[in-house]
């Protein structure tokens, strides 16, 4: 392989008398014409030796005739009809249809017709009570800044300016009058999208009024935070706040709206722990928690004086980790058992009504409704069951099936099992690892393993229309829960973070450690990949065992560890990692598994193909930019290692189907190549 000739300067930071060469340093702008000439030349590079597999176009060919079958969203009532999304197959963005009861459905709102080549995407929308306003957000080419625009819901027609320059923000009516939204000022240093994000807003915006107008209702100088949402709760009583500078922990206060001028009230004032109000009956306020309570709890209080001291629990913190929503007047407890789901139906008084039955062993998302609701709807999913919808009777306990997922899948095909696997320092990690049935054990099938391993995140049960590819050529999919994630509440998260990351990633080698030693596969037809955190997943465990595994996909990772708190809302992720700056002992703890600073010169690394977008503003680019130049540097042997640059993408969300298609394509293409295995197209 010939790669791009990466320019180097001498840049250096000294931390704590340590003097670190960054000498990719200009690739952090991602304005400057010589970054765009480095882009445009690494992707020439990559696409010139993707376009030389012999299969590619037969696995692109057969992605899109898996995907080409019509998507539904579970449907949710709003005033006087009945909204769903549905997706005809290939179109690039899911189109938001509405009907009346017993009528046929309409278009509402085409995110298609938003931009020409479907890169600009519907990313949220909410409705007045009545149904007769909605406020939506769109996204440009993928970037988290938004812009909000309001429409009568009966005729489609605009009201008043739209709203620029939203970031990270819910939507929250109050009334018809207006709604409540959060946003950052506009970085004054550097690019929109990679400038540091700080402060964020939580702005009233009155309907009719021009948004210089806007009135700031909590944050700004007075109450500097790096995240602020606001909610109205369903009986529009009360305006509900919460305010974190970290991705962990956060602050409550409320605000009575049926009183004009009534201050903010303190509910928790300490981001030590999690909270967030579920409900309330008049004054009486349901809060969700894990003060006290690791693996969650939910706790009843008077708004008169809510603070945790006032607090009495109405559904105890179990041995299973607890997410809930509310619907029909009743507490769907929808626990976490050994990463799957186990739902409870509760009333309102905390008392057991029934366990609802699944349809299998899986995930179960969507309980949750407006109060005066008889049914809602709920969607099952796992790695061999296709997402399919279920209509619930909250009355009656019983559920039938509403859309069956139309993809060419047979289930009886697969099997997909739990294990539960021994790390470096003894900790039992879960893994459900999928297959086809009957597939011999002799190390020989192509596996891909995939982690995450952060940010109290769950990798539960779901289908993959994408994994289909791998699985048909009688591969392995792999995916243990690692510890930083959520599946077993606070505690497993805090097992990997800070001076405990390395848990993580032990954890990830051992699963690829028992997945060769059970012969599923071998080191040479093994691939890790993983996104955004998951991408410094893969950076570092290729870095720190780079036998282990042929190929790496590190997508959209944090990979400069030294300087991740630098960019956008970076700093905001630093209750998981730390930062160089907070000791001598965690900068050295950081500079020893960042990856891009633990790439060793005149060493064979895997066949690598880091993916990043230039829209990405959660994780800028400069991350994989920078590591894909020097591992190009440092790398020695056969294998290629390139990097793939998305444009007019972002982190991954409002991606067209048309560029899921694509890199879903150039990832098994580039697998299969460096495993050594012909595509074969299915019978």
């Amino acid at each position: 392989m010939t790669y791009p000739t990466t320019k180097k300067d001498n840049t250096t930071d000294t931390y704590f008398g340590t003097t670190v060469p960054d000498p990719y340093r200009w690739l952090e702008n991602d304005q400057a014409e010589d970054t765009k000439a480095w882009v445009t030349a690494q992707n020439k590079v990559t696409q010139h030796y993707l376009a030389q597999i012999p299969y590619r176009d037969k696995i692109n060919k057969r992605l899109e005739k898996l995907w080409n079958y019509e998507k539904y969203g579970a449907p949710f009532k709003e005033g006087k009809y009945i909204y769903f999304f549905k997706n005809d197959g290939l179109q690039n963005q899911a189109v938001l249809y509405r009907q009346q009861e017993g009528g046929q459905p309409d278009i509402f709102l085409d995110p298609n017709k938003f931009s020409t080549d479907g890169t600009t995407s519907l990313a949220g929308i909410e409705f007045t009570k009545d149904g007769s306003l909605a406020a939506y957000q769109i996204s440009e080419g993928g970037s988290d800044w938004r812009k909000v625009i309001v429409i009568r819901t009966e005729d489609k027609s605009i009201i008043g300016e739209t709203l620029t320059d939203v970031k990270f923000s819910g939507l929250a009516w109050k009334g018809n009058e207006g709604f409540y939204y959060s946003s950052y000022d506009k970085p004054k240093e550097g690019s929109q999208l990679s400038g540091l994000t700080q402060h964020h807003k939580l702005y009233y915006h009155k309907l009719g009024t021009p948004q210089s107008q806007d009135v700031l209702i909590f944050g700004g100088e007075k109450t500097p935070r790096r995240y602020v949402q606001g909610s109205v709760t369903e009986d529009e009583k009360y305006l509900v706040i919460t305010a974190a500078n970290s991705t962990t922990g956060n602050e409550l206060y409320i605000q009575d709206l049926e009183k004009p001028g009534s201050a903010i009230v303190t509910v928790v004032d300490d981001m030590d722990s999690e909270h967030y109000v579920l409900d309330n009956e008049g004054t009486k306020l349901y809060i969700f928690t894990n003060l006290n309570a690791p693996n969650n709890r939910i706790v009843t209080v008077e708004a008169a004086s809510p603070a945790p001291a006032n607090w009495k629990d109405l559904i105890k913190e179990t041995e299973n980790v607890l997410n809930a929503g509310t619907g029909g007047g009743k507490i769907f407890a929808n626990y976490l058992k050994d990463a799957t789901s186990l739902v409870v139906q509760y009333n309102m008084q905390g008392q057991l009504e029934r366990t609802i039955e699944l349809p299998g062993v899986g995930t179960a998302s969507g309980f949750g409704g407006k109060k005066d609701e008889n049914e809602l709807y709920y969607t099952f999913t796992s790695y061999v069951y296709p997402p399919s919808i279920f209509k619930y009777s909250i009355a009656s306990g019983q559920s039938q099936l509403h859309k069956k997922s139309g993809v060419q899948f047979n289930p009886d095909l697969y099997e997909s099992k739990q294990v539960f696997y021994t790390s470096k320092d003894g900790t039992k990690v879960p893994m459900i690892i999928t297959h086809k049935k009957g597939i011999k054990l002799d190390g020989s099938n192509p596996t891909l393993l995939y982690g995450y391993g952060g940010f109290n995140v769950s990798l539960t049960p779901a289908f993959s229309t994408s994994n289909i590819i791998l699985l048909e050529q009688g591969g392995v999919y792999a995916v243990p829960n690692l510890r930083g994630g959520g599946e077993y509440g606070e505690k497993w998260h805090l097992a990997g973070t800070k001076m405990q990351k390395q848990n993580v990633f032990d954890d990830f080698i051992a699963a690829a450690e028992y997945l060769i030693e059970n012969k599923y596969t071998s080191s040479e037809k093994l691939a890790l990949a993983g996104g955004s955190n998951g991408g410094l997943l893969v950076g570092a465990v290729m870095t720190q065992r780079p036998d282990l595994f042929k190929v790496a996909f590190p997508a959209v990772g944090v990979l400069d560890m030294l300087r991740y708190n630098k960019f956008t809302a970076g700093a905001g992720w630093a209750y998981d990692y730390g930062t160089a700056e907070d000791s001598k002992e965690m900068f050295q703890y950081l500079y020893k598994y960042s990856p891009y600073h633990a790439l060793k010169p005149n060493t064979a690394y895997p066949a690598t193909m880091v993916t990043t977008a230039d829209h990405d503003d959660r994780v800028v680019p400069a991350h994989s930019f920078k590591f894909a130049a020097r591992l190009q540097e440092y790398h020695k042997g056969s294998n290629p290692v390139l990097i793939r640059i998305d444009t007019k993408a972002g982190h991954g969300a409002g991606k067209s189907t048309a560029q899921v298609i694509a890199e879903q394509t150039d990832k098994w293409a580039f697998m299969f190549y460096n495993l050594g295995v012909t595509y074969k197209e299915p019978q």
